[in-house]
């Protein structure tokens, strides 16, 4: 009865187990067709993050819930093609890029946008910031914005250019001179200079002054004066002078370092003189003799005599004859004739010829042009009488004499006549 018992209870137990191993296998079959039927109805999504393709097989109804399946976070800068609303289709590409910040510096100020865009034409325009022609822009407009984020835009403006004699306007940037210089590949040659210093910085309205600076060798042959030599000479007349020996202009090859800037010479240093041909001084004799005025009034004589030297010139009417009577003989011709004192204004009361008039204001002595009658000459004057030719005036030119009186009173009285003259001698 027990055996009985024993062998109920084995094969009861053998048939829990074989309903348990049945209920497994069809719980695991269960799984398995369950995660065959799970994984078979995921759709193929071929998904591009920042550049970088996977394919994905998802259940998800949106392309929204595959970014958000897959830790993405959109935002509104950033890329994504096609929208997050968009169904999920089998082989469906989606293309998300993140976008990033930049920062765009114009003029001293900063402008930051986020943009998905990495050539810097591209993110200037999506930031409505223009580009001018003669702008300065880093990264160039046609190249991809740089690890660091930054783009920098230098606006540019106009400059005077002053080049030698040339003045021209150009476009620039807030550059050194220098730098300026180079983009405009201007060169400068060895004595050439910029009025600016190389590192000061270029504003609008400056203006660059490049001068050109030039040296050169000048070789010339110039003449020379000759030197001039006085002598007295007692046998001319004071005022008188000859020429006794005539100069002769030298020559002397001069070698010159020429300065010129902008072609105008500013400066000429003598290098080396030489002489190729000796002048010859001029000699003149300058005249010492001096006259002596006597005029003859009757029996009295009325006479003058100052001597600087050893010789003295006397004129002289015999004692006969009549201070006014007219003499027969001479050369004759109308002049305009006035009159003079030895007080006039700047006077100094001695004639050309050395005749002190204060102290002889007797004397018949009359002021002429020396090329119509020579000084010393004797001399009858009508209404004035004899007189010596004795004294010149800046206004005595041609056909005028002056006539000395001994005060104003008569030479006022005199006034301007038209009178004959005899020159005796």
């Amino acid at each position: 009865m027990i055996k009985k018992s024993m062998k109920n209870l084995f094969f009861q137990s053998l048939r829990t187990k074989q309903t348990l191993v049945t209920v497994a296998s069809f719980m695991l079959f269960l799984a398995v067709v369950s995660f065959v039927l799970f994984e078979g109805t995921k759709k193929n999504v071929a998904l591009t993050v920042n550049g970088e393709q996977q394919e994905i097989l998802t259940h998800a109804n949106t392309v929204g819930e595959l970014l958000e399946q897959n830790a993405i976070e959109v935002a509104n800068e950033d890329y994504i093609q096609p929208s997050v609303n968009t169904t999920i289709s089998n082989d469906l590409s989606v293309e998300w890029e993140q976008a990033i910040k930049i920062d765009i510096i114009v003029g001293g100020e900063t402008k930051t946008i986020s943009t998905t865009a990495d050539v810097v034409s591209e993110v200037l325009a999506e930031a409505n910031v223009q580009i001018a022609e003669h702008d300065a822009v880093t990264p160039a407009a046609d190249a991809e914005v740089g690890p660091n984020g930054i783009i920098a835009l230098e606006k540019a403006f106009e400059v005077t250019l002053v080049d030698g004699k040339e003045e021209t306007k150009v476009w620039s940037t807030s550059t050194t001179v220098a730098d300026f210089l180079k983009q405009h590949n201007i060169q400068l040659n060895e004595f050439d200079r910029v009025e600016l210093a190389m590192d000061e910085l270029i504003l609008p309205e400056s203006v660059i002054q490049v001068v050109r600076v030039e040296k050169v060798t000048d070789v010339v042959e110039e003449e020379t004066n000759f030197a001039v030599e006085t002598k007295k000479d007692d046998s001319l007349l004071k005022g008188k002078e000859k020429v006794v020996q005539a100069g002769e202009k030298g020559s002397v090859k001069r070698t010159y370092e020429v300065v010129k800037e902008n072609d105008k010479e500013v400066s000429r240093n003598l290098l080396n003189e030489e002489v190729e041909k000796e002048s010859t001084k001029k000699v003149i004799a300058v005249g010492t003799k001096i006259v002596t005025a006597s005029v003859p009034q009757g029996k009295k004589v009325a006479t003058a005599s100052v001597s600087q030297g050893k010789k003295v010139a006397t004129t002289s009417v015999s004692r006969g004859a009549s201070s006014s009577e007219e003499p027969a003989q001479g050369k004759e011709f109308y002049v305009t004739a006035t009159a003079y004192t030895a007080y006039c204004n700047g006077c100094s009361g001695i004639t050309a010829t050395g005749i002190n008039l204060k102290e002889n204001p007797n004397l018949k002595v009359i002021a002429v042009d020396p090329s119509v009658i020579p000084l010393g000459s004797k001399v009858w004057v009508e209404g004035y009488g004899y007189a010596v030719a004795g004294d010149t005036g800046g206004a005595i030119k041609g056909s005028k004499i002056d006539l000395f009186m001994p005060s104003k009173s008569q030479a006022y009285d005199f006034g301007r006549k038209k009178v004959l003259v005899k020159v005796l001698n």
